[in-house]
């Protein structure tokens, strides 16, 4: 899920992962597509605040090293790779 961060121009990406230790990261067009570590919260949810990119961007989650379009992002573009990418925007994600 994407939504708004609590800071001006952010937004908070989070994922739950549930059932043991995991390596969480996002990535996307935000990051240069190089991954950022997610932060575990309680119930397995995993979070990440960055910077919000003008327009829509693209990212996806790395979980034990495996790429995942986000769950709960029905927006979808083509990857490289013949996968997808999820898809967002940050004047259009709901605050959270």
């Amino acid at each position: 899920m994407v939504s708004k961060g609590r800071k001006a121009r952010t937004v908070r990406f989070a994922v739950t992962v549930p059932h043991g230790p995991h390596e969480v990261f996002v990535a996307g067009d935000f990051s240069g597509w190089q991954p950022v570590r997610m932060t575990r919260r309680a119930g397995g949810t995993y979070v990440r605040q960055a910077a919000a990119p003008a327009g829509p961007f693209e990212y996806k989650f790395l979980i034990d090293g495996r790429w995942l379009t986000d769950p709960d992002n029905p927006y979808r573009a083509p990857d490289p790779f013949g996968g997808f990418n999820s898809v967002a925007a940050a004047d259009a994600v709901a605050p959270r």
